[in-house]
């Protein structure tokens, strides 16, 4: 059995650290230079830097050997998300253009998975370009190329800071994913500021990509190729996946002078019960393949630790923003102890995989409590990538930062990319 662990209740002593809530966004800020900043890939995926961070010391490689810079046993996990081509733009009877872009499904089925195979009509919340074009009632028509099918849009309301809209296409033998593939656009980052370009559709997907529902890919992955992989596996590493599909809420600016005031949007994560059986087992280190990744795992963790101590819960993922902090940090069951117990519980409801969402922010005064390494690109400043950089490694993020931007490192979704070894 795991063994006991605090309650909510019991607090994290001021005396210790300060609650993340707390603290200044603005502390989470650095200079980063426009030139700083790489528009496009590199020719070859793994010719990227590698920027190696262990206990205060920095050192420069490549990203072909990280094979070398890992030991046998090593357990790597992977976001296996596909990014869908969910932007999508018509023009209203005026000829204005009005930009859809697909968020979360909306309609009576709310996982991604399944909503990606829903034909001839779906329901999404979405985020609207230009939404004052859009006339109450009108409907939006596009159609496919070289094909006379169409696709029709209707706002049903709003959302938020988003809408819910309503899609119906004429071919009822393509499914949505489908429809998205045909007529919609890759969702590049924004602070790309260009237009995408044939060799975005192949480069800013992972070599590994499968489960089709991100608007935004897992960017550490992006560095892996076939041999990196093969050169893994003859070293006795092993790779495992999850999935986490990416939103749009990853490229929302943190506007709040506070961390309270930012509010995390949730993800889906979906995660096999073979690949739990697998890290229960696992024996080397743990290595998060991205940031999307280590918040899976730490999701995962939560969610293990929720159903030991609920034993009548469900049997789902569903981690809020603040939950974890709620915890004495100190004073936690360990990973592997929690998953047995989920694992009994999972394979009592016969259950093979399991899913829900996360809005777990990772940020300092937070402990990590599964992987041991991290590989993540550079992120923008003020982000909550950046939060979570700081509370896996601490203040060396500054050192590790300002060693990158002196040694001519490439920032953000197609830059270069680091191996961090946990504080």
């Amino acid at each position: 059995m795991p063994p006991s662990f605090s309650s909510a209740s019991e607090k994290l002593p001021d005396n210790i650290m300060q609650h993340p809530r707390e603290l200044s966004i603005s502390g989470f800020n650095y200079s980063l230079p426009e030139e700083k900043i790489a528009s496009h890939p590199l020719a070859e995926r793994d010719a990227s830097k590698l920027l190696i961070y262990q206990s205060g010391t920095i050192r420069d490689a490549q990203f072909k050997n990280l094979p070398n810079e890992l030991e046998p046993g090593d357990l790597l996990v992977f976001n296996h998300t596909r990014v869908v081509q969910a932007r999508l733009h018509f023009l209203n009877q005026n000829g204005g253009r009005v930009e859809v872009f697909c968020l979360e499904p909306a309609g009576s089925v709310r996982d991604i998975p399944s909503a990606m195979l829903q034909h001839g009509s779906a329901e999404w919340i979405c985020l609207v370009g230009h939404a004052k074009k859009w006339k109450d009632g009108e409907v939006l028509q596009l159609l496919f190329p070289g094909s006379d099918v169409s696709l029709s849009v209707s706002m049903q309301g709003r959302e938020g800071d988003a809408f819910r809209i309503s899609f119906e296409w004429s071919d009822q033998d393509l499914c949505f994913a489908d429809v998205l593939e045909k007529v919609g656009n890759l969702p590049l980052p924004p602070y790309l500021k260009r237009e995408v370009v044939p060799s975005d559709k192949e480069r800013y997907q992972t070599v590994y990509a499968r489960e089709k529902g991100s608007v935004a890919a897992p960017t550490a992955g992006l560095h892996f190729t076939d041999q990196v992989f093969e050169d893994l596996k003859s070293q006795g590493i092993v790779t495992d996946y999850l999935t986490l599909h990416v939103g749009a809420g990853t490229f929302k600016p943190m506007k709040a002078a506070t961390m309270e005031g930012h509010q995390m949007h949730e993800e889906e994560v979906i995660i096999g019960l073979d690949f739990i059986r697998r890290m229960a087992k696992c024996k080397g280190r743990i290595v998060a393949v991205g940031t999307t990744s280590l918040r899976s795992l730490e999701s995962l963790y939560w969610t293990a630790l929720r159903i030991f101590n609920q034993p009548e819960t469900s049997l789902n993922i569903q981690v809020k923003q603040w939950e974890p902090y709620e915890y004495e940090m100190n004073q936690l069951p360990e990973f592997t102890s929690l998953l047995l117990n989920l694992i009994d519980r999972m394979e009592e409801a016969r259950m093979d995989t399991l899913k829900g969402h996360t809005g777990l922010m990772v940020a300092p005064g937070y402990r990590i409590q599964t992987a041991q390494k991290l590989i993540t690109n550079f992120h923008q400043p003020e982000s909550t990538l950046l939060l979570l950089v700081s509370a896996f490694i601490g203040e060396d993020w500054r050192k590790v930062y300002q060693h990158a931007l002196d040694n001519q490192y490439r920032f953000l979704s197609y830059g270069d990319s680091s191996l961090l070894h946990r504080q």
